[in-house]
């Protein structure tokens, strides 16, 4: 089976170049075109894809070597761009930047390489001139399977400026495809672990968004663009299905969202339905009840220590989780949702389903981790490998329970995590399409406990 969708990926020679601003903003203008856009970002980076779904009004969805192995990247690109016109896929850090140790592994070159599909290189050229000529012939020639289809310049200070860059660029062979004053950088604040979430400040980012389409329908050439998506090449797999359960009865599984808890993947919610679960958000912050028939509850990433003074106000809704969790009911948090279920955090108090305390520090931890289920849970037997990803500036004491969830391979070998009754909390951010039975077996247990 062969499939063809236009598509572009959105790269940079380093970060802090500008591709959120220009990946955004051509997801917001072809959408503007009447285009349906499907959003797509490399690596396990949450935040921007809530901007993106803001841009195209469609999730935004990850595409991770790491996390869900090679060989799911186009199959997972093309269950996302079902019906779409056209893909942008925003690149992670250097184009070819990729996990640590493992060479082009989950770099955003290993990703084009993946999808057939052509590159456009954003560059910061504030501080140079004929010099960005070099830099683009270096990342343009350095892997010949990579096609640079053309450059966006990013911070030009003048008439002048451009000029001489073009000229330098045309001597180059590499097109200009557009080209973003230095005066029109749109405003989009960020934290501790990057941009504020879409879900914080939705009328800000909505303005913001519409800000990004504005510059790069001012600055680029839409039509030239348009036609290198075209240029991709087809991709030789089916689109990513969730494996779906032969059952009639559902169980409701509650999944935290809200400003708090905003780190989530598309296909986890996708493969909990298919697996017989009917799935219902919450927001911790407001909600002081769980949602009606609850059988299991999934509370992932994001910013309670944001919000840790009004999760800790909701005392009702934190004894219905610690009663839940009590019952033996299957309960999976991740990160944020692991310091949910804390006694306290920052010395707030919290569920108190884990007898650990939490807090802030000033040591940021980021990586990707292999991992290996230390005993059964309601996630894995004994014995499953999967990869994960860590990225908070919290600890939790102790860092593992007399059951740990996970053995990690990390920068230090570990015990991490805790499993209890239905409990399994984690540091870890894993995708779920990497291993499906654990949407499976989760709601399985749903129905079981």
């Amino acid at each position: 089976m062969t499939s063809s969708v236009p598509r572009l990926v959105v790269a940079a020679p380093s970060s802090g170049s500008g591709k959120t601003t220009v990946a955004t903003g051509l997801m917001a203008a072809f959408a503007a075109r009447g285009l349906a856009v499907s959003p797509h970002k490399v690596g396990p980076d949450y935040i921007d894809p809530g901007y993106h779904a803001l841009a195209t009004g469609r999730a935004g969805r990850n595409l991770d070597a790491y996390l869900c192995g090679p060989e799911l990247v186009a199959p997972l690109f093309l269950h996302g761009a079902r019906g779409c016109d056209i893909a942008v896929v925003e690149g992670v850090m250097g184009l070819y930047d990729g996990a640590a140790g493992e060479g082009e592994l989950a770099s955003t070159a290993h990703v084009a390489k993946l999808l057939r599909a052509p590159v456009v290189l954003v560059v910061d050229a504030s501080s140079q001139s004929r010099s960005v000529a070099a830099l683009v012939h270096g990342f343009a020639s350095w892997d010949p399977q990579v096609r640079v289809g053309g450059v966006i310049l990013n911070k030009v200070g003048s008439d002048r400026h451009e000029s001489l860059l073009r000229e330098a660029l045309d001597a180059a062979g590499v097109p200009v495809l557009g080209v973003l004053r230095r005066v029109d950088q749109v405003d989009t604040p960020s934290r501790h672990l990057g941009l504020v979430p879409v879900a914080e400040r939705r009328s800000d980012a909505m303005d913001a968004v519409g800000a990004m389409a504005a510059q790069v329908e001012r600055g680029c050439d839409l039509d030239a663009l348009l036609g290198l998506a075209r240029s991709a090449g087809d991709l030789s797999c089916a689109p990513w299905e969730p494996p779906v359960a032969t059952t009639g009865t559902r169980e409701v599984v509650a999944v935290a969202g809200g400003p708090a808890f905003t780190f989530s993947y598309a296909e986890h919610t996708e493969l909990l339905t298919a697996a017989g679960a009917e799935v219902v958000p919450f927001d911790p912050l407001r909600d002081e009840q769980l949602p009606e028939g609850t059988a299991g509850l999934v509370i992932g990433g994001g910013f309670p220590e944001v919000y840790a003074g009004e999760l800790s106000a909701n005392e009702p809704l934190r004894k219905a989780v610690a009663e839940l969790a009590l019952s033996g009911a299957p309960v999976a948090a991740e990160c944020a949702g692991l310091l949910y279920l804390c006694r306290e955090l920052d010395g707030q108090p919290m569920c108190g389903v884990l007898d650990a305390t939490a807090r802030m520090t000033e040591r940021l931890t980021l990586g990707y981790r292999d991992a290996v289920a230390v005993g059964d849970s309601v996630l894995a037997v004994a014995g499953t490998r999967m990869r994960g990803h860590e990225f908070h500036r919290t600890v939790v004491e102790p860092g593992a329970g007399s059951a740990p969830a996970w053995g990690v391979r990390g920068p230090v070998r570990r015990v991490e995590g805790f499993v209890q009754q239905g409990v399994h909390a984690s540091y870890l951010h894993t995708h779920w399409a990497s291993q499906p039975g654990v949407a499976r077996r989760f709601v399985e247990r749903c129905r079981t406990s």
